[in-house]
């Protein structure tokens, strides 16, 4: 399960009840603190409440598939674009067009696009390897520089990934293999990783989190998050991009369908696209990542995109909700599910 802090509330406003006018329910798939630098950013501006939970982007679109007939939720900001695809594709979101458009980078209006105006890209990251230095030459280990060096038997119990049914960045990271070696190789790959995994976290983030502390020397996690742990002082922390290729994900925004506060939730939808909101996450520490306004600052230390190898991802059909049941069935039963 996810950490102390799955439940994360900013206000008085209790998530066990929709949300009342003047006051809606978000949930967040991005790390914590930045969760609710962003509600208590938008109460600040607009007076509105904001009641937070925080969830993994699988568990947040379990969540909102489970109260589809009576929504508790009226926004959900932040997590991998595929699972937004698939709720749009479900029709769990609510179409709207932003008259923020017009200020966003072209990939996150392509999330728009694909989705029927159902999603938005709100940030863009890519996929990295990560590793605690200390903890690798200690052992005598060599530094992994490639998806293919992960599945080296002498990782034995090293590596801690995440639950692609669970996280959106596990899901992009067994996407991204499928596009590299096709699935039958990307399976057989990812059974040998699986004897090197010591646990599969629930959230993405908490890979990065502990090969900053050492409890796992290495991770599998979005650069943006190994770059948090690295300015909160995990000075230890190195990543690669893999040399096979690596993919980006366009982390998203949706409206909930039916939600209560479809006026406020609005609201928080246009707040959340403009230059200032996107710029608290890059000015506090807590983004790593490309925001998707053209006006917003950019991270120190982000790479540029167009420097790095980055495999040919077709977002619509891993998003396909006939796409990712395949892909997790053969997931649970070939990797997880196997004798090691």
């Amino acid at each position: 399960m996810l950490r102390r802090s799955i439940l994360a509330l900013v206000s008085i406003v209790s998530i066990a009840a929709p949300a009342r006018a003047g006051e809606i329910a978000l949930v967040c798939s991005f790390q914590e603190e930045w969760c609710r630098l962003m509600a208590t950013g938008f109460e600040r501006e607009t007076g509105v409440k904001v009641a937070l939970i925080r969830r993994s982007t699988g568990e947040a679109y379990a969540q909102i598939k489970a109260e589809a007939a009576r929504p508790r939720v009226d926004v959900w900001w932040g997590g991998t674009g595929d699972p937004h695809l698939l709720a749009a594709a479900d029709g769990l979101t609510e179409p709207y067009r932003s008259p923020m458009l017009a200020q966003l980078h072209p990939w996150a209006v392509a999330v728009a696009d694909k989705s029927g105006s159902r999603a938005i890209g709100v940030i863009a990251g890519t996929l990295a390897i990560a590793w605690n230095e200390p903890a690798l030459a200690g052992r005598g280990l060599k530094r992994p520089a490639c998806w293919r060096d992960l599945a080296d038997p002498t990782y034995r119990g090293l590596i801690q990934s995440s639950d692609p049914n669970a996280s959106g960045t596990a899901y992009t990271m067994l996407a991204t293999v499928v596009s590299i070696m096709g699935e039958d190789g990307a399976m057989a790959y990812l059974k040998a990783l699986d004897a090197n995994v010591n646990s599969y976290a629930r959230s993405g983030s908490i890979p990065a989190r502990s090969v900053a502390t050492g409890e796992s020397p290495i991770g599998i996690t979005f650069l943006d998050n190994a770059l948090v742990q690295i300015a909160a002082g995990a000075r230890d922390v190195r990543t690669v991009s893999p040399c096979e290729g690596t993919a980006y994900e366009v982390g998203s925004m949706s409206l909930i369908k039916g939600a209560r506060n479809p006026e406020d939730a609005r609201r928080f939808y246009d707040w959340a696209l403009s230059a200032p909101a996107q710029a608290l996450g890059v000015k506090a520490g807590l983004s790593f990542s490309i925001p998707s306004n053209r006006a917003a600052p950019l991270p120190e230390g982000v790479p540029d995109m167009s420097t790095l190898k980055l495999v040919d991802y077709d977002f619509v059909h891993f998003g396909r909700p006939e796409t990712r049941t395949r892909l997790l069935r053969r997931f649970d039963t070939e990797v997880r599910g196997a004798v090691r």
